[in-house]
């Protein structure tokens, strides 16, 4: 009866693992880019910049910068299944349609007070918008965006209806960090183990290391270390 009792229950946690979804680990230690909250007047936050902007334009356009980020995160990270990108978009855009309805809404206003011209002012809004998709664009920084903006996206699928806009406050620092070329934090200098070798980096953002494509070794030296 006892072994039974095991067996059930190790059959129950092998379930309880095998159900939970997994979560990509792109880095043996990723990079800690934890920023704090932010308010959006801080340089580059909101995207654009907008001038006179009040703290509930500002706080949509956190909102807005948000759902964007997440929304490029849907069409960049589906290389990683496990990073639910599309999944968690999906749901989160059901679970806060009204907030981000009225974030726009909000957003409209100020562009019309902004530019008078209600047609002026909703050409900007589009160019906005087109800005704010380009913004979070990434190549260098995909692995850290995709894994930052997989754990941004689960979290709000939790969160509760009316706080998306709070998630971004507390988080889209921490996304717009993400961006940039972050690699393996446990070595530094830019050095992964695979095997008994160490292995160096190329440096892709050097051309004279490149030809038609190919690493010129005689130029910029081995990639693998004694």
């Amino acid at each position: 009866m006892l072994a039974s009792r095991i067996a059930l229950g190790l059959a129950g946690g092998l379930g309880l693992f095998v159900s939970a979804p997994a979560s990509a680990q792109f880095f043996l230690k990723p990079a800690n880019l934890e920023s704090g909250r932010v308010t959006g007047s801080e340089p580059g936050m909101t995207g654009p910049a907008l001038p006179g902007a009040t703290a509930d334009e500002l706080r949509a356009a956190l909102a807005w910068n948000l759902r964007a980020a997440l929304n490029v995160a849907a069409l960049q990270c589906q290389f990683e299944p496990t990073l639910l990108s599309v999944d968690n978009y999906n749901s989160l855009i059901k679970d806060h349609a009204i907030e981000l309805r009225d974030s726009y809404a909000t957003l409209e206003k100020y562009f019309a007070r902004t530019y008078k011209n209600k047609k002026q002012g909703q050409l900007e809004l589009d160019k906005y918008g087109t800005r704010i998709y380009s913004g979070f664009s990434t190549v260098q920084g995909q692995l850290s965006f995709c894994q930052t903006a997989a754990s941004i996206g689960h979290d709000a699928v939790f969160v509760k209806a009316g706080k998306f806009s709070e998630l971004a406050q507390d988080r889209i620092k921490e996304l717009r960090a993400s961006l940039g070329p972050w690699g393996e934090q446990y070595r530094p200098q830019g050095y992964v183990v695979t095997g008994m070798y160490g292995v160096k980096m190329p440096p892709f953002g050097n051309d004279k290391c490149w030809k038609k494509g190919m690493y010129q070794v005689k130029k910029c030296g081995p990639l693998l270390l004694d």
